[in-house]
Parts: C-alpha cells; structure tokens; sequence
C-alpha cells in the first residue's frame, strides 16, 4: 500500500534473492503486485515497480502484503474483499508490519496466531478478539505469516528458507547481509519499556531497566529499592500491582530468559552462560532453569541440536513467492 515500510519490504525480499544466489538454484521466484499494476511509493518516497495487478496475478505458492506505515485504516476495501476471497485456497499469506491488519480486516487470521509493529498491538488485540496476538518479533501459524516488520521481516524470512531448504543455508544469507543472529519466533519485540509493561509508574520503570542493565551481577532487592529512592516494601508493592509478582521472581525470570537466548543462540559453554545470567552455581542454574521452563539447560541444547539435525521440511520450496505493496 501507499506509504509502505522499505526497510520492512527490502528485508522480506533480499533474503529470497540471496537464497538463489548462495544456494546456485532457483530457489524463489518472487513477483510484485499493486492493487492496479502501477508503481507504488514507499514511505520514504521511492518508487517501487510492479509485474502485476492483483486481479491478473499467476498461481503462487505464498503472498504477503506490504502494509502502509502507519496503518492506513480506510482505503483499502477492495484489497480486503480480494483477501477474504483467497480464505480456504492453497496460497499462504502473510502480513509484512501491518500488513498483518490487512489479513485480520479479511477474518484471515481468526484462531492464529499473529503479531504486529508494537505500535500496534493494543490496537489489533482490541479489535480482533479472535486473533491470538503475541509481542513476538514473527509468527508462522497454519499457512499464515506475520511478522513485526523492520528488521523482522528478514528473521521470519530467514526461518521459512530455514524450513524450505535447511538451516545451513538460511545461515549462509545472514552471515552475506552481516545479520548478527537469525532471531526465532519465540524472540519478544524491543519495544520501549513502558509499552512493554503497559504501566505508566517511574519508579517501577526505574527499577526494570537496573534489572535488564544487572544480569551478570544482580542486584539485591533492597539495592534496587536504594537505587530507585523508594523502600523495599514501597517497590515489592509496586511490583505486585502492576506485574502481579515479587521483584526478585521478576529478576530471576529476566536472567533466565537471557540464559535461554544465549544457550539457543550461541556456542558458549552452559557453565558461562550460567554465569554470564548470574548464577554462581552449575546446579542452581540447571534447578533453576529446569522449575522455570521444564528442562535442564543441557536438555535445551540437546534439544535445539536434534530439531536442527532433523530438518524436516529441508528440500522442500516455494516455486513463487509474491510481495504485494498494496494500493
């Protein structure tokens, strides 16, 4: 649509491209489409040529729409009506930033899972009750595809491709683009953290952001209630209220969050990683992690290993992908 993401739009379709290229196989095709086949300007002014309009595009495997920025609420009852028309058709979709509103206007995702740019969250969650709205960065629910644009559109990219044709390759793309990390659809969005917590109390905030800024070394909760000028039953009152838990449960659940990052995302040795989240012990950390998420750090990593190992869906593709700056 007018006024689309380029970032969010080069991000989705730089990953097809370079999997061809890495790859030495035609992997994707992609195609591009408006609404009436005319080229259709970026948020940040520039042109974007199209094959086709919607009404004459070939059969395709996968189509994502390229939402506007911000979401353009009024305008768009005919690509709606075309959306709806596709419900129960073999064709995947996907909603590139809010490009996702676009499928929920169209009942697309009702009973799926979805996000949206956190701007939008509330917004969505509001109107579309029957949508399963997460904060995470991407979701990949029953052929339906959404993510939170910018950046995040190259991390869902990157999975599917990781699905389609094995991890090695979607890792070879990221290592091109100097992508630090293919982030998963489990990563949360960074949004400010007052959004985040929904909660509009400075002190409260206040005493978060030592928690995020403390991991290897935490602090005491009487050290975060000096810190932030209040007492320590003033902050666990605070913590109560608004989060319905204890500030040292929220720290402990902040460390092993990072933990289970790293152990997902990187090569270091459990023992570090335990330490680097600020757990002095091997067996404290490996108790910890095990009553928080019903594994040991070990079991993780055995884990991650075996499903990336499996790939089960390697070899498999989409012969064509389409992403449609709507008009």
């Amino acid at each position: 649509m007018p006024n689309f993401s380029l970032i969010a739009f080069s991000s989705a379709i730089e990953p097809l491209r370079m999997a061809n290229w890495v790859s030495g196989e035609s992997c994707y095709e992609t195609l591009l489409i408006s609404q009436d086949g005319q080229a259709v300007p970026s948020s940040a002014g520039v042109l974007t040529q199209v094959d086709h309009a919607i009404e004459h595009i070939p059969p395709l495997d996968t189509l994502f729409v390229c939402g506007a920025s911000p979401i353009a609420r009024t305008g768009n009852e005919d690509i709606i009506a075309w959306l709806r028309r596709q419900r129960g058709g073999r064709m995947a979709l996907g909603g590139i930033g809010t490009g996702s509103y676009l499928l929920a206007c169209a009942g697309l995702l009702n009973g799926c899972r979805a996000t949206i740019h956190w701007w939008d969250l509330d917004n969505l969650r509001e109107e579309f009750p029957q949508t399963r709205v997460t904060n995470n960065l991407f979701e990949l629910d029953n052929r339906r595809y959404t993510c939170s644009g910018g950046t995040a559109a190259m991390d869902m990219m990157l999975s599917l491709i990781g699905q389609h044709h094995g991890m090695k390759l979607a890792a070879s793309i990221s290592e091109q683009f100097v992508h630090e990390r293919i982030r998963s659809s489990e990563d949360p969005q960074r949004a400010p953290l007052q959004t985040r917590l929904g909660i509009n109390q400075p002190k409260l905030v206040d005493a978060v952001q030592l928690i995020e800024a403390n991991i290897e070394e935490p602090l005491s909760t009487d050290d975060l209630a000096h810190h932030v000028g209040i007492s320590r039953r003033h902050l666990e009152r605070l913590f109560k209220r608004h989060l319905n838990t204890m500030p040292s449960k929220y720290y402990l659940e902040i460390r092993l969050e990072k933990a289970r990052q790293l152990l997902r995302h990187s090569d270091k040795p459990i023992l570090q990683v335990g330490l680097d989240c600020g757990f002095a012990s091997a067996s404290y950390f490996s108790t910890a992690y095990r009553n928080h998420y019903g594994l040991t750090p070990r079991e993780e990593r055995k884990r991650l290993i075996g499903q990336t190992q499996q790939d089960p869906m390697a070899g498999s593709g989409l012969s064509h992908s389409v992403l449609m700056p709507d008009t």
